[in-house]
């Protein structure tokens, strides 16, 4: 089953003096690139974070957000009076020796000069973090919901142009006779052209089978199709497989390209080209599978 690395999950949970909002979001990336904003007071848990969402979310460029709203009386930032009085007390005092006028609007001045304000340093409760964890393990939940129905859409997609990539292919076998009459018509024209009408019979047929060898596509349709059909049995395998898909696309696009070299017929040729603009949409869009 093939999942996206498209993903987001968002979860909150209500303690008696805040709420706690978790948010994880992710888009493509080669490897696990994980950006986080935690609050101070779980820094010291983010190494666990860290291990359990490179678990889940293996690849991906991902943000993860822990935020509080805090819905109760007590918070942890205090004004430290004695420190604004110290401020204000010198700014009167350099206000009168320069002979300037004071502020006007003294909190706005005094609010962001350094260590006015104190933030309590509280241990982290476990019961709290507890809480924490299962806010995170819902968040992570919904957001790998999210990527289960993201990579619903990508296989539909991907089942929808292989399909169409074998019905060109079939669509090749009713242009192989009409070819290789056409190179034998060539061969005859250039010889009656060139007023051999007593040519080897035997030397003709082997030159014949020559550039009948040489366009003969029978074994780039088979690997084809051989390809096509690893490409759908790796998609439908338990674990998804981004890199080993983009590999299996390669080779598809390997096989068309000599299709393409070797078809020497206009026909088959525009046929090429409906197969290269469906692989190419798959290109792109296994960019985001997992």
């Amino acid at each position: 089953m093939i999942q996206s690395m498209t993903g987001f999950g968002k979860f909150a949970t209500e303690l008696p003096n805040k709420k706690i909002y978790v948010e994880i979001k992710s888009l493509n990336s080669k490897q696990f690139d994980l950006n986080t904003r935690i609050p101070t007071i779980y820094r010291e848990k983010e190494m666990e974070i860290r291990n359990d969402l490179l678990q889940s979310i293996e690849r991906g460029k991902v943000d993860f957000i822990i935020y509080i709203e805090n819905i109760g009386k007590s918070i942890s930032t205090q004004i430290n009076q004695a420190v604004l009085e110290n401020y204000y007390n010198q700014i009167k005092e350099t206000a009168k020796n320069l002979n300037i006028d004071v502020p006007v609007n003294w909190f706005s001045i005094l609010l962001k000069l350094p260590e006015t304000l104190k933030t309590e340093i509280t241990e982290l409760d476990e019961n709290e973090w507890d809480a924490v964890k299962e806010t995170i393990k819902n968040a992570l939940d919904q957001f790998l919901m999210f990527r289960n129905q993201e990579g619903l859409v990508l296989q539909k997609l991907f089942e929808e142009k292989i399909s169409n990539i074998l019905k060109y292919l079939k669509a090749i076998d009713i242009y192989e006779s009409e070819r290789i009459e056409k190179v034998k018509s060539k061969i005859l024209d250039s010889l009656q052209k060139l007023d051999m009408q007593n040519y080897d019979l035997n030397r003709f047929e082997q030159e014949l089978i020559y550039y009948i060898e040489k366009l003969d596509v029978n074994e780039e349709k088979i690997r084809l199709n051989n390809h096509l059909m690893y490409f759908i049995e790796t998609m439908n395998q338990e674990k998804s497989q981004g890199r080993k898909l983009g590999f299996i696309a390669q080779e598809i696009g390997r096989e068309i390209n000599t299709l393409g070299s070797k078809s020497n017929h206009a026909e088959m040729q525009k046929i090429v080209v409906q197969m290269k603009d469906e692989l190419e949409q798959i290109k792109e869009q296994i960019l985001n599978v997992l």
